[in-house]
């Protein structure tokens, strides 16, 4: 049984997490490149870190992958790619909130895998963040932005996919560090990456700091403490501290640039998150707040 001190620990690694993962977006609008090529150099730079710091810690960075490990780092390639494209061609409140509907996107893929038939609780929170992720749609919007909200949707997808995998290889194959899936995941970015980003790829310092930045510490220390908080804190409670990152995003671009998303958009994500925390809590804990 985790002891509450080592659960304070491991909230504690996850927000700090969370809070690396937050500067994304205001560092991805800024920099004058395109959605591939800070994809490409944000994730060689990070699959480096992450290696390194494993390998100096006595592990295999680089086990041999199954199709669990596959299916995991695809999907994890597809949420980085997915949250860079959304997050140049729409508001990066649009691009994170609608990539943190990905929890509503596993009360469908969960239940089949426990055996357990859909709740209505489940469905109650599908709805309701449908209805909210339609919000973000409501007005005028310029092909760009469609396409990025489109992009957003598609990389909640692909992070649903990518937590289901890393919760099933914890579960099956435990004496594998799950870690190596971010690794080889980062790598995917980069080779699938390198044809196109390479063109005209000349960064100025400033620039190349800032993808050092990126890929150093947004994802690649982020990743090692979010995987070392994870050793005390249930998925549930991972989930809960993990959307900090979905509060603190927009704000550090509205402050960096002063980029404000819309008043839909904000009550769509608002809603999103609100129904997450909801449907976190534990069922003993909603019926006594029902009471």
């Amino acid at each position: 049984m985790t002891e509450p001190s080592d659960r304070t620990k491991g909230a504690a690694l996850v927000a700090l997490a969370a809070l690396l993962w937050s500067s994304s977006g205001l560092f991805i609008k800024v920099l004058p490149l395109g959605a591939l090529q800070i994809a490409f150099a944000r994730s060689l730079v990070a699959a480096l870190t992450i290696a390194l710091v494993v390998r100096l810690r006595g592990g295999r960075p680089f086990p041999r992958p199954d199709a669990l490990a596959l299916a995991c780092a695809f999907s994890y390639a597809g949420v980085l790619v997915c949250f860079v494209a959304a997050t140049k061609l729409t508001t990066a409140a649009n691009a994170i909130f609608l990539q943190f509907s990905a929890p509503i996107y596993l009360v469908f893929l969960e239940p089949h895998l426990a055996g357990r038939p859909v709740a209505r609780r489940d469905l109650t929170a599908v709805v309701v963040c449908l209805g909210a992720m339609a919000l973000f749609f409501v007005g005028r919007l310029s092909a760009g932005t469609l396409a990025g909200n489109l992009i957003g949707v598609a990389s909640g997808l692909c992070l649903a996919l990518f937590s289901l995998t890393l919760k099933l290889q914890r579960e099956r194959r435990p004496e594998v560090d799950p870690i190596s899936s971010i690794i080889l995941g980062n790598l995917l970015v980069a080779a699938l990456c390198a044809p196109l980003a390479l063109r005209g790829f000349r960064p100025a310092p400033i620039h190349a700091g800032i993808l050092l930045y990126l890929g150093v510490f947004q994802i690649g220390f982020a990743y090692l403490l979010f995987n070392a908080g994870m050793k005390h804190l249930s998925a549930t409670a991972a989930v809960v501290t993990g959307t900090l990152e979905a509060v603190l995003n927009p704000i550090w671009v509205f402050l960096g640039i002063g980029e404000r998303p819309s008043a839909w958009a904000l009550l769509g994500g608002v809603t999103i998150l609100a129904t997450i925390a909801w449907y976190s809590l534990p069922p003993r804990l909603k019926a006594a707040q029902a009471r």
